[in-house]
C-alpha cells in the first residue's frame, strides 16, 4: 500500500451544485466555506495531529505502526535530509509511500508500480444519520472483521487498524455481513474506509447505511467525511456520488523501495 501522491493540482473547494432530491441535512455547514487544504496531504496531516499518538518517527518522516495503517508520509520532499529519515524510519530494502513524478530518487531507490485513485469529499446533498442496526466494533470483533475483509477486499485493515477510529457494522444470521469505519482523519476531516460487504448480503443497501451512520458520526465530532477509492473501482464510486459526494481531485497510488544497503 501507499501514500497518496499528487497528481494533479488541488485545494479548490468542489462544485456541489447536482441536483438534490433527498431531504436536506441542515446539521452541514457552508461547504463554500470549508478548508480543504489539509485533503492535499492527508496522511501527514493526521500523523502530525489526530493521529500524532500513534506516529512513529520525528519531525520529518512519520508513520503508523506497522499493524496500525501502511501510511506514512513526509513533511516535505524538498529537504535533502528526507532520504536517510526514511531509511532510519524503516529501514534498507523496505517499502515506503512514493513521492510525486516530478520528485527525483537518489541512487539506489526504485519505483514500483502506480495506479490511479480519487478523492472524494462530502457536500451538503450527503445526508447522515445514525442506523439502528448498526453495532459499534472494537477490539474483540478484530478476527470477524479481518476475515470480512480478506473476502471483500476494500483495502487494507490490519489487526490494530480498529484503534485509528469508530467502526460499525451490522450482522446478519449471527455473523458481521457489513462494516465501515474511519482511517485518517486531517485537519477537520476524517477519511471513511474499510467499507465492506459479504457477498451474501450485497445489494441490500448496507454499505449506503452503514457509510451515512459513519458521516453522522464525523458531523457530530464536528468534522467532515472524505474517502479514497481506486480509479479503477467504478462500482464504489458510483455509490458513494449516489450519496453526495463529489470529486475533489485525482491521485496516484505508489510506492518506492528504499536501497538494498548502504
Amino acid at each position: 500500500m501507499s501514500l497518496l501522491t499528487d497528481a494533479a493540482p488541488g485545494g479548490t473547494a468542489p462544485d456541489p451544485s447536482a441536483p438534490d432530491h433527498s431531504a436536506p441535512d441542515h446539521s452541514t455547514p457552508d461547504y463554500s466555506a470549508l478548508d480543504y487544504s489539509a485533503l492535499d496531504d492527508p496522511a501527514w496531516s493526521s500523523l502530525t495531529g489526530e493521529h500524532a499518538h500513534l506516529a512513529e518517527g520525528g519531525d520529518l518522516v512519520r508513520r503508523y505502526p506497522v499493524d496500525v495503517s501502511p501510511f506514512a508520509a513526509v513533511r516535505t520532499w524538498d529537504d535533502p535530509d528526507v532520504w536517510a529519515a526514511i531509511i532510519d524510519l524503516v529501514g534498507h530494502d523496505a517499502d515506503f509511500p512514493a513521492p510525486p513524478e516530478s520528485v527525483a530518487l537518489p541512487a539506489g531507490w526504485v519505483r514500483g508500480d502506480v495506479f490511479g485513485g480519487v478523492q472524494l469529499v462530502e457536500t451538503e446533498r450527503v445526508v447522515g444519520r445514525p442506523d439502528e442496526e448498526a453495532v459499534v466494533l472494537g477490539e474483540a470483533d478484530v478476527p470477524e472483521m479481518l476475515d470480512l475483509v480478506a473476502r471483500a477486499k476494500p483495502g487494507p485493515f490490519l489487526p490494530r487498524t480498529h484503534l485509528l477510529g469508530r467502526y460499525v457494522g451490522i450482522r446478519r444470521d449471527g455473523q458481521l455481513a457489513a462494516m465501515a469505519g474511519e482511517r485518517l482523519r486531517p485537519a477537520g476531516w476524517t477519511e471513511i474506509s474499510a467499507v465492506a460487504t459479504d457477498e451474501r448480503y450485497r445489494g441490500q443497501g448496507l454499505a449506503s447505511r452503514l457509510v451515512l451512520d459513519v458521516v453522522h458520526s464525523v458531523r457530530e465530532r464536528g468534522a467532515r467525511a472524505m474517502l479514497h477509492a481506486a480509479a479503477s473501482n467504478t462500482n464504489a464510486i458510483r455509490l458513494y456520488e449516489s450519496l453526495g459526494f463529489v470529486l475533489r481531485r485525482r491521485n496516484e497510488f505508489g510506492s518506492v523501495r528504499t536501497p538494498a544497503s548502504a
